[in-house]
């Protein structure tokens, strides 16, 4: 299943996936297919999770990667191949290299996570940090593959590549044979485009809705344009997603095959992995959480039984950290809240006792007494709170202005 580069815009076939997937038996793991009673009840209809974030290496990518890889010439796989990705590629690349006994040099943007660089390394893989997005560390592999022979592996822009990540379809439809909605988060293109060839080819009545991050949402102005269009700047937490311009080849089989896409905010992203990790269980990373974002902005709007596509799981501590609070900051679970009180001893704890009557867990104090802004006997108390949602959130900021408080923010 190799081509060359004058075929590289080939049309990808069902017997294409078909293919990959003999080809990946024994390599990649059949995911699981868990069911969400909690997304099942917001939607009306049974909603099912596919769980690539489980998949070795914690994403999709493996699948495109070996297929690409497994295909090459005797002389190209002699000459190594190089590659360039926000991680999920990477360690994907990395790991169907050392599998074959290919050597791998792998291109990865300057802030990539620092886990999914260390994993990189080591399945084997030679990591040159290049780039701040995607699309300059592709230029610079696609550099180094000219200047060494090296074979590029793209991200996914090749036939191989995406029958490979179209396995993903045929597992869907044999775990869940009545599905009606997969929702698929998009990047470049590769995974949706698979997915799409194979499910459309044997249940051209289910319906394939893309997703992508609103900062980051190349494909529809592209889709508007009859062409790929490259946007400027992308920007979104979501790094598995994070390009600027779509495929030649995906976005083609996309335009044919895909019904809609639809973008998610970064609130949206947030609420969606917190919900993948209370609810579910799941360490998903935000790109892999973008289905389940797009369900949660407009759960009456897709036909069950929906299957929501995570396609990874790869996140920094740090990030998810951060992200957390930021998904519980939009669902009114954390409060942030700046007021002024008098400075005397005791004011701290009368303030505190106003919150312990409203049922306010106090996660931090911030407690301010030199700043111009401030009179000669006022403090600034800056508090974290955790609370248990929007109502609660407004009884707490009336409970503050009730006592007497003057709240800033």
């Amino acid at each position: 299943m190799s081509y060359s580069t004058a075929d590289s815009l080939r049309p990808v076939t069902l017997d294409d996936v078909r293919g990959a997937q003999k080809m990946l038996t024994g390599v990649a793991r059949v995911t699981a297919m868990e069911g969400s009673r909690h997304l099942t009840q917001l939607v009306g209809s049974p909603v099912h999770l596919k769980c690539e974030n489980l998949q070795r290496t914690g994403s999709f990518k493996l699948r495109g990667a070996y297929v690409r890889i497994a295909g090459l010439l005797p002389e190209e796989r002699a000459a190594g191949v190089v590659a360039a990705s926000a991680g999920n590629h990477a360690q994907g690349v990395a790991l169907a290299s050392a599998l074959l006994g290919v050597r791998s040099t792998v291109f990865m943007p300057k802030g990539a996570p620092l886990p999914k660089i260390s994993a990189t390394k080591e399945y084997g893989a030679e990591v040159r940090l290049h780039g701040h997005v995607v699309d300059e560390t592709l230029a610079a592999a696609q550099e180094y593959a000219h200047e060494t022979g090296a074979v590029f592996i793209h991200p996914f822009d090749h036939p191989d590549i995406i029958a490979g990540q179209g396995t993903v379809g045929l597992e869907i439809l044999d775990q869940c044979p009545e599905v009606r909605t997969i929702v698929v988060g998009i990047g470049g293109g590769g995974l949706v485009a698979g997915v799409a060839v194979a499910v459309k080819a044997l249940r051209p009545d289910v319906r394939i809705v893309g997703v992508q991050a609103a900062g980051a949402a190349a494909f529809p102005p592209s889709l508007a344009a009859g062409r790929p269009v490259a946007i400027k700047n992308p920007a979104t937490m979501a790094d598995g997603i994070k390009v600027g311009c779509p495929g030649e080849v995906p976005f083609g089989i996309v335009a044919d095959l895909v019904d809609e896409v639809r973008t998610v905010s970064e609130d949206e992203l947030s609420a969606a992995l917190l919900l993948c990790l209370e609810r579910a269980k799941l360490v998903v990373e935000p790109a892999g959480a973008s289905p389940v974002a797009a369900l949660l902005s407009d759960p009456r709007g897709f036909e069950g039984p929906v299957v929501a596509l995570l396609s990874g799981g790869n996140v920094d501590p740090l990030l998810l950290n951060r992200i957390l609070r930021h998904g519980m900051s939009a669902q009114g679970r954390y409060l942030a809240v700046t007021l002024r009180l008098t400075d005397r001893p005791g004011a701290l704890a009368t303030l505190l006792g106003v919150l312990s009557v409203v049922d306010a867990n106090v996660l931090d104090v911030s407690h301010v007494r030199t700043d111009p802004r401030l009179g000669l006997t006022e403090a600034e108390v800056e508090l974290h709170l955790e609370t248990k949602g929007p109502v609660h959130c407004a009884e707490v900021g009336q409970a503050l202005r009730d006592a007497g408080y003057t709240v800033i923010d």
